[in-house]
C-alpha cells in the first residue's frame, strides 16, 4: 500500500473515533438533561437521518470535488455539531428541553458523517486495483472498529466520575468555558479529535480521477440517483453483497443501544462500563476483518455467507450468559464473525458498484440502503423500549430476524447461479461509462 493510503486511514480513524466517543457522550449529555429512556437509540436514529436523505446528492458532490477537500469540509461540519451541543442551557432558557438540542446537534454530526463516507470509500476504488480491495477493505474496517473500541472505550472514560471531575476542575485564567458537567468536558476532547483528523485530510493527495461533470439539478440528480440505485440492485452480485452490507449496518447500530441496555437489565453494569462491552463486540469485528481480508480473496467473497448465519444464532445465547469471562468470548465471536463476513461483502461491493456505476455514485446507494436500514431497525427497537419489552426478548427477535435474512441472502444467491453463473464478473475491470472521463488512471 502507498503512503497515500495510509494518511486516508489515520483521517479515517480519528474521524470515526471521535463519532464513536461522541456517542456515549451525546447518551450521558442525555441522561443529565433527563432525556427519556427510549430517546437514547433516537440519537443513531437521527444520525443517520442525513445517509438517507442526502443520499442523491452526496455521491455526486463527492465525485465532483477532490475526495481529501470533501474529507476536510465534512470534519468542519463535524465540528459545528459538538459546538451546538455546548448551548443546551440557552434553548432550556428559551423553554425547549436541552435533549431536543442535543438530538439536532447529532443530526449536523450525521450530515457531516454522510457527506463524508462516499470520500473515505470512494477514494479507495480510485487508488487502488480490483485485486487489493478486500485486503485495503481488511485494513479499513479493522482500523475502524480499533476507533470503535477505543471510541467507546474513550468516551465512557470521560464521563467517568474520576476522569471527569480532572477535566472539568481545569482552570482557564481569566476565561469562563462555561463548561460545567462531565458530558460537555467529553465532548470538549472529542471535538479535538475532529480538528485532527481534519489536519490529516489536508494530506491526501490528489489521486488523478476525473468524472464526468456532475449534475447541480436537485430533480436530475434524484433520478440519477434512482437509476444507480436500481442498477445495483438488479445485478446479481451487487443484490446479494448490497442486501449483507444493508443488513449487517442495520443490525450492528442496533446491537450498539442492545448490548449497553442489555449490560444495564442483565449485568448491572453502569453506562461507563456497558461502553467496554461494546468495545469487546468491535474487539471481535477487528480480529474478524483481519481474518477475512488475509485469508479471502475478492473471487471467494461469496463463500462467508453461512457466517451471518451462525452470528444472529449466537446473539440469541446472550440470554443465557451472565459470568462476564463468558460474556466476553460471546461478545468477541459475535463481532468476529460480524467482520468476517462484512469485510468481504464490502469489498464485493464496491467493485462491483465501481464497474457499474463510480465510486463516488455506487457508496451514495449502498449508504442510503445500508441507512435505511439503520433507521427502521432502531424505531423498531425504540418502540420496544417503550413499550416495556424485556431485553432477552428483544435479543430472540433480533437473532432470528439475523438467522433468517441471511439464510434469504443465501437461497438468492443460489437462486441467482442456477439461472447463469455470475461468479466470473468478479475482478474484471471498468468499462468506460458515462461517469467516468478517460483521464482516469487505472490505479497504483
Amino acid at each position: 500500500m502507498s503512503r497515500s493510503f495510509y494518511t486516508i486511514m489515520a483521517a479515517q480513524f480519528f474521524s470515526s473515533l471521535a463519532d464513536n466517543a461522541l456517542l456515549i457522550a451525546a447518551i450521558a449529555q442525555l441522561l443529565e438533561l433527563d432525556g427519556p429512556a427510549w430517546m437514547v437509540p433516537l440519537l443513531k436514529f437521527f444520525f443517520t437521518v442525513s445517509y438517507v436523505a442526502l443520499a442523491a446528492f452526496v455521491g455526486a458532490f463527492a465525485d465532483a470535488v477532490p475526495k481529501g477537500h470533501v474529507m476536510f469540509i465534512t470534519n468542519l461540519i463535524k465540528i459545528v455539531g459538538c459546538i451546538m451541543m455546548f448551548f443546551t442551557d440557552y434553548v432550556e432558557f428559551a423553554g425547549i428541553p436541552g435533549y431536543a438540542l442535543v438530538l439536532l446537534a447529532y443530526t449536523v454530526v450525521g450530515f457531516g458523517a454522510a457527506a463524508y463516507s462516499p470520500a473515505k470509500y470512494g477514494i479507495l476504488t480510485e487508488l487502488l486495483p480490483p485485486e487489493k480491495l478486500v485486503a485495503a477493505n481488511g485494513w479499513i474496517e479493522g482500523l475502524t472498529v480499533a476507533s470503535i473500541i477505543l471510541g467507546t472505550v474513550l468516551g465512557g472514560a470521560l464521563i467517568s466520575p474520576h476522569v471527569a471531575s480532572t477535566l472539568l476542575a481545569i482552570d482557564v485564567p481569566r476565561i469562563d468555558t462555561g463548561i460545567e458537567t462531565p458530558a460537555e468536558a467529553a465532548i470538549l476532547v472529542i471535538s479535538t479529535l475532529y480538528v485532527v483528523a481534519a489536519v490529516f485530510n489536508l494530506f491526501i493527495p490528489e489521486t488523478g480521477a476525473r468524472y464526468g461533470r456532475q449534475q447541480t439539478n436537485p430533480m436530475l440528480l434524484v433520478r440519477d440517483f434512482y437509476t444507480c440505485f436500481t442498477t445495483l440492485w438488479k445485478d446479481k452480485l451487487g443484490q446479494v453483497s448490497l442486501g449483507v452490507t444493508t443488513l449487517f449496518w442495520g443490525a450492528g447500530a442496533t446491537l450498539q443501544f442492545l448490548v449497553l441496555q442489555w449490560a444495564a437489565v442483565h449485568l448491572g453494569l453502569p453506562l461507563d462500563k456497558g461502553a467496554i462491552l461494546q468495545g469487546v463486540t468491535a474487539v471481535g469485528v477487528a480480529l474478524g476483518a483481519v481474518v477475512a481480508g488475509r485469508f479471502i480473496p475478492l473471487k471467494r467473497s461469496l463463500s462467508v455467507l453461512p457466517a451471518g448465519v451462525l452470528m444472529g444464532a449466537v446473539v440469541m445465547t446472550m440470554i443465557f450468559v451472565s459470568s462476564m469471562p463468558l460474556v466476553y468470548a460471546m461478545l468477541i465471536v459475535i463481532g468476529g464473525m460480524a467482520g468476517f463476513f462484512v469485510v468481504p461483502m464490502n469489498a464485493l461491493l464496491q467493485h462491483r458498484g465501481y464497474v457499474l456505476l463510480s465510486a463516488g455514485h455506487s457508496i451514495a446507494v449502498q449508504n442510503f440502503n445500508e441507512n435505511v436500514s439503520i433507521l427502521v431497525m432502531l424505531a423498531i427497537y425504540s418502540a420496544m423500549i417503550k413499550a416495556d419489552f424485556h431485553i432477552n426478548t428483544i435479543i430472540v427477535i433480533f437473532g432470528a430476524f439475523v438467522v433468517v435474512t441471511m439464510l434469504a441472502v443465501i437461497q438468492r444467491h443460489r437462486y441467482n447461479q442456477r439461472r447463469g453463473d455470475s461468479l466470473h464478473l468478479i475482478g474484471m475491470e471498468k468499462p468506460r461509462s458515462r461517469f467516468a472521463s478517460k483521464t482516469r488512471p487505472r490505479g497504483h
